[in-house]
C-alpha cells in the first residue's frame, strides 16, 4: 500500500507545563480531505502544528509522505495556513508580495522567474484575488485578507495542504469562494487537512472527520455521523486566540 501523506501514531504535545495532546493517532492518506474538528481548546490546532514542526511533539511518531518528521526537509511539498488573527493587520506589503512568499520554498534567490509569476497570479484567480495584485495587504477587509493568506499557500502547488480555520471570521460570500478553490486543489490531486468549527460549504468536500476532545479522538469516521454524536455539543465558534495553539500569522514561510 502506498505510504500515509501524514501519519501521526500515538501523538503527546504540551504547551507550557499543559498536556494538550493526549495519545492521537491520525492517518491522512494522498487524496484525501479530511476535517479536523472538536470544540475550543480540545488540541485541533495544536495538532496541525505539531505536524508542520511548530510545536515540539513530547511523544508518539510522526512521518510526513513515508519519512519521519525529523527527517524530513522537503517543505515545498507542504502548503500551510495558521489561524487568522487580528493580530495580521498592518502588513507593509502588497498583495502580491504577500502571495509571492508562496514560491521561496520553490526558487533560488534572484528575479522571480515566469513560472513563479504564473503561479501567484493563477492562485489569486483561484480565490477571486487578482484584481488586487498591487493593492496593500492592510488595505483588505478580513475576508479578502484570508483569501491572500490561501493564495499564498496555493501559490507553491503544495501536494499536501494543511489549513487551520479557514473559513472563521469569513464572511459567507468569501466562505463560497474558499470552497471552489479548495475544489480546485483536491480536483488536482491535493491531500488536504483542515482544522474546522462548522463544515459549512465544504461539506461535500469531506471524505474523513476526526474529532478531538481534551486531547483524544473520540471519532475518525464519516462527517455526518462525526457532527451529529461528537462536534456540536460544546462546539461553539473559534474565536482569535481561542485555542491555545493560536498565534499571529507571518507573511514569511514556514522554517
Amino acid at each position: 500500500m502506498e505510504q500515509p501523506v501524514i501519519a501521526l501514531r500515538g501523538a503527546t504535545a504540551s504547551l507550557g507545563s499543559r498536556p494538550v495532546l493526549r495519545g492521537v493517532d491520525l492517518t491522512v492518506r494522498r487524496g484525501e480531505v479530511v476535517a479536523l474538528l472538536g470544540a475550543n481548546g480540545s488540541g485541533k490546532s495544536t495538532a496541525v502544528r505539531s505536524i508542520v514542526g511548530q510545536v515540539p511533539l513530547t511523544g508518539g511518531e510522526l512521518e510526513l509522505f513515508g519519512t519521519p518528521r525529523r527527517r524530513f526537509r522537503d517543505w515545498a511539498r507542504v502548503g500551510y495556513v495558521p489561524q487568522r488573527t487580528t493580530a495580521a493587520s498592518g502588513v507593509p506589503a502588497t498583495v502580491r508580495e504577500v502571495v509571492s512568499a508562496g514560491r521561496l520554498a520553490r526558487t533560488k534567490l534572484g528575479p522571480a522567474r515566469r513560472a513563479d509569476k504564473e503561479a501567484v497570479v493563477k492562485a489569486l484567480e483561484l480565490v477571486g484575488m487578482a484584481d488586487r495584485l498591487k493593492d496593500p495587504v492592510d488595505a483588505l477587509s478580513g475576508g479578502q485578507h484570508q483569501r491572500v493568506l490561501i493564495a499564498r499557500a496555493l501559490a507553491g502547488e503544495p501536494e499536501l495542504l494543511i489549513m487551520d480555520e479557514p473559513m472563521a471570521g469569513v464572511d459567507l460570500a468569501s466562505q463560497e469562494v474558499l470552497a471552489s478553490a479548495l475544489r480546485e486543489e483536491v480536483a488536482r490531486g491535493a491531500t488536504v487537512l483542515l482544522v474546522l468549527h462548522e463544515l459549512g460549504p465544504l461539506e461535500p468536500l469531506i471524505d474523513r472527520a476526526v474529532v478531538l476532545r481534551d486531547g483524544c479522538v473520540v471519532h475518525d469516521g464519516p462527517p455526518p455521523e462525526a457532527v451529529g454524536q461528537h462536534a456540536l455539543p460544546g462546539h461553539d465558534h473559534v474565536h482569535p486566540h481561542a485555542d491555545p495553539a493560536a498565534e499571529p500569522l507571518r507573511t514569511g514561510l514556514l522554517s
